[in-house]
């Protein structure tokens, strides 16, 4: 454990823990006092239950997206929904939304212009418009089982990959996903103009009304629980009229995701155990930036 210690020994001398000095001690060694310096949970973060169960209203409202999506879908390849109306309800929330987000702005340095906005979106629906039709027959070589199985994994991804800490803008595999997964489905649609309203009603769904609500949650904090109750809502609502047990697992899903697992992450949070000694890493928690000019 140390030094000899005996009637003839030298004076025992004090271990030190610096590697720059010959010690007459193992290399391995540590004194009593090794143990004085340990630290439990100095650093762990404290869950409020209601303040877990808010931010699982962001994934909750992502999956009812993904449901009134499909819905809108199947009402579509159904033929119960007209593509002209589903466009002109498209055109109407993207012009609501974009004046919310704006008005939630306020006073915000832009880093594109409005000008610049309306560019974007002709262009983009210009080419979705034009492509339609080559994106209609894009998938006629795949069997249709293909083409489900193919967008329920792209769908998926998406929601697995979906940036929910930082919604605005969607993360590019998340958004990739989506708009794939959405190209599979409208290409099994009666007609051109079916493909492109439902391209559009995807980057409205995926791509805008993230944004906005990440916009909401910034600006108008009470608001964003109930968006996000309206659009789980929609969404059970949605899926019951063409599915009623679909809807009762995702009402399953939605209550164990928002109500459950928020109770399970609190509850465990007590068990939580980390030890911090002098065995960690050094940090250096000067600031160092008058060294970097």
């Amino acid at each position: 454990m140390g030094a000899d210690s005996g009637p003839g020994a030298p004076a025992v001398v004090p271990w030190r823990k610096v590697l720059y000095e010959r010690q007459p001690f193992p290399d391995n060694y540590v004194d009593r006092r090794f143990l004085e310096e340990l630290r439990r949970n100095i650093r762990v973060h404290q869950y409020r239950y209601w303040a877990v169960v808010r931010e699982t209203g962001l994934i909750a409202q992502q999956v009812s997206c993904v449901a009134v999506f499909l819905t809108v879908w199947s009402y579509m390849e159904q033929g119960d929904l007209v593509p002209s109306a589903v466009l002109w309800v498209c055109l109407s929330c993207a012009l609501l939304g974009y004046g919310l987000y704006e008005v939630l702005g306020g006073s915000c340095v832009r880093e594109r212009t409005r000008l610049a906005d309306l560019q974007s979106s002709t262009i983009f629906l210009a080419f979705t418009f034009g492509f339609s039709p080559v994106l209609k027959t894009l998938t006629e070589s795949v069997s249709t089982d293909t083409v489900h199985a193919m967008s329920a994994v792209m769908l998926l991804a998406h929601l697995v990959s979906f940036p929910y800490a930082q919604p605005s803008p969607p993360g590019s595999l998340s958004l990739n996903a989506a708009l794939f997964g959405s190209v599979c489905l409208a290409s099994r649609l009666p007609g051109a103009l079916h493909t492109f309203t439902m391209l559009s009603c995807a980057l409205l769904v995926f791509a805008l009304w993230p944004c906005l609500l990440h916009r909401m949650r910034e600006k108008a904090e009470w608001s964003f629980p109930w968006a996000a109750v309206l659009v789980c809502l929609a969404g059970v609502r949605g899926l019951g009229s063409l599915w009623p047990e679909g809807a009762l697992l995702l009402s399953l899903a939605l209550l164990t995701l928002t109500l459950v697992c928020p109770l399970l992450l609190v509850h465990l949070q007590r068990h939580k155990d980390n030890i911090h000694g002098p065995w960690d890493e050094a940090e250096i928690r000067e600031d160092l930036s008058r060294f970097l000019n």
